[in-house]
């Protein structure tokens, strides 16, 4: 219990509850969704080692999944900022996990480009 305001010429009161923080959704959503976009861009890189028109193929195929889940964990993360953010009424739930959702931006952010860069490196290779 928070506090109670009693009400006037009443001998009720109005009860003000303590509401505890809650981690916002969708800043672990984006941080899931920024390491997988990062570990598919390895992947991407790694495929895009691999000489031949296949590890072509392969990497931009995957590229595709990395791009995707960057682009989602950048959005999300962006979101989840604003909810966090936003100013709540007492009663009202607010919501925590700014680290989270920064956090989910870097990693779907680096995904990104490191999955533009390991289809660039594939391409590269495949035209050698």
């Amino acid at each position: 219990m928070k506090r109670v305001d009693p009400v006037a010429g009443t001998p009720f009161g109005v009860v003000q509850l303590d509401v505890p923080p809650v981690t916002s959704g969708l800043a672990v959503g984006s941080l899931v969704a920024g390491i997988v976009s990062t570990l598919v861009a390895m992947l991407v890189i790694c495929l895009g080692a691999v000489s031949g028109t296949g590890g072509a193929w392969a990497a931009g195929a995957f590229t595709l999944l990395g791009v995707l889940a960057g682009a989602g964990a950048v959005v999300a993360g962006l979101l989840g900022l604003r909810q966090i953010r936003r100013p709540a009424a007492p009663p009202a739930v607010r919501f925590t996990g700014r680290g989270l959702a920064v956090a989910g931006v870097s990693c779907g952010g680096a995904g990104l480009l490191l999955s533009l860069l390991g289809l660039g490196l594939a391409l590269l290779l495949a035209l050698r």
